[in-house]
């Protein structure tokens, strides 16, 4: 061992690295935010975003001594002594959020162990990292830590002293430098892997094994409203020791150890809600941040839509969604529903197993299945993949045995052989490791309830009660009884049930001896069991002020109510003393117990956490009534959901995560390796085998998962001046598309393949390069560009949306005016046009009846009202439209049936303003009616008038004829 040491050591004097260059942090973004993924050289603009462990970000931390503390008293860390905070030796943080929350103003990593309710430790964070513990950074592994050179783009690889060098490199060889792998193996990679959901797009292999050594260190992440009790202005926190003002990080706001004590909230404030440390506030008026929604004219269409946070599951339809939700209005977001994968398609059906503890990645498990294709005569299979590392994005999908190269083919009627489908999908990975899982029921059961760690059906949520004049935790765990407003508001949120003897959800209360109280409160929601922990319902203690029996289950809960009486004060997250209360939802009631009662909403989270739904307008007031309840109830599981991915919650379940993989890797293995046989380099052959090493061509554009490549986004809104590029992953399944934003790794565009219309690509070079507009629903558009070097790629997303969606190529049509300048055609309000001049410029142009103009003018048509278009038509120098074709049955491509069925989920309050909208315009069209039919009125009147005076003056006029004529006839007559 120790000349494996030596060695190595001389080896690395020999390659010394060039020195670390100057890094300055943006201080605009926040402190320790790791953006995903790492930037390389040549981005451009995105070059400015660094992760830690490029940039050797060390965090200082250091030892305390244990203390037991219960987590549902007064006492919380915060008040505990914080010198010596200049001690201890650095400690390296890689790959993980570093930010608020992260730990406490000393630096000091907390933690409580995961199912413990009542013990907190402070460990001592001494570990002495040198450079030379960091491996080289082996090509083979960007693939998994920069998408974009997973989906085949060019980009400069790292230098070769990266952590991943010696990932595959058997124990006792001499890491040798590789070369980089060439995109056009990457780009058959990824077009092969159809993925089965969102997570499944953004899996890194690079991030659990940097982040492996951070999930043993034990920590208590000062979180909740406890975090927010503990915060003081800056101006209040405790001066840099002379120590710390050495290292730089004295007052630094780049400094994550100084998070806590710079954020001061948002400075959010209503009659409601305070703004306050480490929390955000939401009062009303909040926007999803996404392409494709025209905030100017939102209403009914854009309420059917799945709300961005909701895609989960790619590759199913979107009705599965729908039903699950029966006749909710509102969608359940932040769930990971691929995690059903597992049981769907693997659980009690013939696939194999194999488990292994590699050097880097740590306890890893993967699952294999092969199944005939659907809609084959059985003569084409489909591999079914799960590989699950300690990070809690795992890697599911699948990939067609015809679009495996030739090279890795088996020649026996079992197919391909795991080692060689692992091989050719992930070559980084140490193979010698993973060993077949034994067929023990433990371990199918184990894989399941490791998969579906993160679903819970069964959720409790606190409700505190607040009369008038009340605002801190004492004075309303302190309310003995409810008051009728209250009273009406539960029996609005849920059913009142006899703890003793109650079989169903029971929250931790007791349904044996009534210690917990005789009644409480339960309903359930869509797939989820609700138990309300009530305030008033739990047991008062007269002598005990704080009211730890009310506390304990409360004080647990993530999610509380608070219900405020007319008069109470706005309520704060600072006299909270909890580490689990993540989310406040302040209710206030007006005019209670009468026919009008209504109730305001404002809703406060950690800072750590994503924004959540459902969204309502500034100064919404919801009535009493069901839908009121289904909004509250959305919003408290969606909250949950959301608290589950703050730095607290994910560490917590990371650590339980690592314990089942270990479990399994070490007890639940046996002897057989994955493969005896010596390991094929698929990607490294010469020359003369290269032709082996492609698939069928075009195969994997029919894999019902998503396929995946790297766009840039441009984003056009309406009023907006210039457009702003987005760089983002697109995902075309069988059922959907998406567009998932790189750095922030959320879902930005969604929409269901059937409601994609049509397209328009632009593969010639031009300025920003290849280019492709998908166009979907009322006409709307989202248009994206790739490198001029992979122009292929363009052709290839459509060719993909040809086989999934009903749309088309889009048409440019430059119609002549005629001689009385118009331009031949009429269309709707739609855009179809509905009628057509026969021989005109526009049908020699290529227009047809029942097409649909999406673009007018370069503006799209449906931003436009009635009035910009008849203008632009009338008065445009030279008149240019894009319109889709109609389809092969002469009808128009339409996506209204799909949309408007009855079931079809939505924001409540975007519903109403719909048909407001429209009763709007209702009363306008019935007002200009009105005046139409005045002026109508008008007219015939003035003809009137001019009949009769015309006539009055015809019968003067024969009147004087008459005269005129006897005058003539008495002159005459003789005399």
């Amino acid at each position: 061992m120790q000349s494996d040491d030596l060695f190595i050591r001389k080896f690395r004097r020999q390659n010394v690295r060039p020195p670390i260059a100057t890094v300055s942090f943006d201080s605009k973004r926040e402190a320790g935010v790791v953006e995903w993924p790492p930037r390389r050289d040549g981005d451009g603009a995105e070059g400015d975003c660094l992760t830690p462990s490029r940039v050797g970000l060390s965090l200082r931390s250091v030892g305390r001594g244990h203390i037991m503390q219960r987590s549902n008293s007064d006492v919380t860390l915060g008040d505990l002594d914080s010198s010596g905070k200049a001690g201890g030796k650095a400690t390296r943080v890689v790959g993980e959020k570093v930010g608020v929350g992260a730990q406490g103003d000393s630096g000091v990593l907390l933690h409580r162990e995961y199912g413990s309710l009542s013990s907190l430790e402070r460990q001592i964070q001494a570990q002495d990292l040198r450079t030379d513990d960091q491996g080289p950074l082996s090509p083979s592994a960007l693939r998994f830590k920069d998408p974009f050179l997973l989906l085949g783009l060019q980009g400069n690889p790292p230098e070769p002293d990266g952590f991943f060098r010696g990932l595959s490199v058997s124990t006792g060889e001499s890491p040798k430098p590789a070369k980089p792998p060439k995109p056009e193996g990457l780009r058959a990679w990824v077009r092969n892997f159809a993925h089965y959901d969102v997570q499944s797009i953004l899996f890194d292999l690079t991030e659990a094994a940097t982040n492996r050594d951070s999930i043993g260190r034990k920590k208590n992440i000062t979180s909740g409203a406890s975090a927010a009790s503990q915060l003081r202005p800056l101006s209040q926190a405790t001066p840099a020791s002379p120590a710390q003002a050495g290292g730089g990080n004295g007052g630094n706001p780049d400094d994550p150890e100084q998070s806590l004590l710079l954020d001061e909230g948002d400075g959010n404030d209503n009659e409601l809600l305070l703004s306050c440390p480490h929390f955000r506030n939401e009062t009303g008026g909040e926007e999803q941040v996404g392409l494709g929604r025209s905030q100017e004219r939102r209403g009914l269409w854009s309420s059917l839509r799945t709300p961005y946070d909701a895609v989960s599951v790619l590759e199913e339809p979107r009705e599965s969604h729908v039903q699950q939700q029966g006749k909710s209005n509102y969608f359940i977001e932040h769930a990971d529903l691929g995690a059903h994968y597992y049981r769907k398609y693997f659980y009690m059906k013939e696939h194999q197993n194999f488990f292994g503890m590699d050097d880097r990645l740590g306890p890893v498990a993967i699952s294999f299945r092969r199944e005939e294709k659907e809609g084959t005569s059985g003569a084409q299979y489909n591999y079914r993949i799960i590989f699950r590392t300690t990070e809690m994005k795992t890697l599911r999908g699948s990939i067609l045995e015809e679009s495996v190269p030739s090279a890795a083919r088996h020649t026996t009627p079992r197919g391909l052989s795991p080692k060689r489908l692992l091989e050719f999908i992930m070559p980084e990975l140490n193979l010698h490791c993973l060993r077949l899982a034994s067929n023990s029921p433990k371990v199918r059961d184990t894989l399941l309830k490791l998969d579906e760690q993160g679903l819970n059906f069964q959720r409790k949520v606190g409700v505190m009660y607040c009369r008038a004049g009340q605002g801190t935790e004492e004075d309303m765990y302190n309310n003995e009884s409810s008051g009728p407003a209250f009273e009406e508001f539960l029996e609005l949120l849920g059913e009142r049930v006899r703890l003793k003897g109650w079989e169903k959800y029971r929250a931790q209360l007791d349904n044996k001896t009534d210690s917990t109280g005789t009644h409480s409160l339960y309903t359930r929601y869509q797939d989820y069991e609700i138990m309300f922990h009530v305030s008033t319902m739990l047991p008062y203690t007269a002598n005990n002020t704080q009211q730890l029996l009310r506390k304990r289950h409360i004080g647990n809960d993530i999610v509380t109510i608070v219900f405020q009486e007319p008069g109470a004060l706005p309520f704060t997250p600072k006299s909270i003393r909890s580490h689990f209360q993540h989310v406040f939802i302040i209710v206030q009631v007006h005019e209670h117990c009468t026919d009008n009662t209504y109730y305001r909403v404002a809703v406060t989270r950690s800072k750590d956490m994503p924004l959540f739904g459902p969204l309502f307008p500034k100064g919404a007031r919801f009535p009493r009534s069901a839908a009121f309840r289904d909004f509250l109830l959305a919003k408290a599981v969606n909250a949950e959901n959301a608290a589950e991915k703050s730095e607290k919650f994910r560490s917590m379940a990371t650590r339980t995560r690592q314990e089942y993989l270990k479990d399994l890797a070490e007890n639940y293995v046996t002897t057989t390796p994955i493969d005896s046989s010596t390991k094929f380099p698929l990607l490294s052959l010469g020359g003369k085998r290269k032709d082996k090493l492609k698939g069928a061509k075009g195969a994997e554009l029919h894999s019902a998962g998503a396929l995946v490549w790297a766009v840039m986004v441009y984003s056009r809104d309406e009023g907006e001046a210039g457009e702003h590029k987005l760089p983002c992953l697109l995902g075309v399944s069988a059922e959907s598309v998406v567009l998932i934003e790189r750095c922030t790794r959320r879902v930005v565009f969604n929409c269901s393949c059937r409601d994609v219309i049509g397209w328009k690509a632009v593969i010639e070079t031009k300025e920003g390069g290849p280019c492709l507009d998908i166009f979907y629903e009322r006409g709307e558009s989202v248009s994206i560009s790739v490198m001029e070097s992979q122009a292929e790629d363009i052709r290839e997303v459509v060719q993909r949306l040809e086989l999934v969606t009903r749309g088309c190529e889009a048409l440019e049509v430059t119609p002549l005016r005629d001689g009385v300048g118009q331009p031949g055609f009429l269309m709707n309000e739609e855009g179809f046009v509905t009628e057509l001049q026969r021989f005109c410029y526009a049908e020699s142009g290529g227009l047809q009846l029942w097409a649909r103009v999406v673009r007018l003018c370069g503006h799209s048509l449906v931003h436009l009202s009635l009035e910009e278009r008849t203008r632009l038509l009338r008065t445009a120098h030279k008149i240019h439209i894009t319109v889709i074709p109609p389809d092969e049955n002469g009808k128009p491509r339409s996506v209204t049936a799909s949309l408007c069925c009855s079931d079809s989920p939505g924001h409540l309050e975007e519903k109403v303003s719909q048909l407001e909208a429209m009763l709007r315009n209702l009363q306008d069209d019935l007002q200009k009616e009105k005046e139409d039919k005045a002026v109508l009125q008008a007219e015939v009147q003035s003809l009137r008038q001019n009949n009769q005076r015309l006539q009055e003056e015809s019968q003067s006029t024969v009147a004087r004829l008459i005269k005129v004529t006897e005058l003539l006839c008495n002159v005459n007559k003789p005399c």
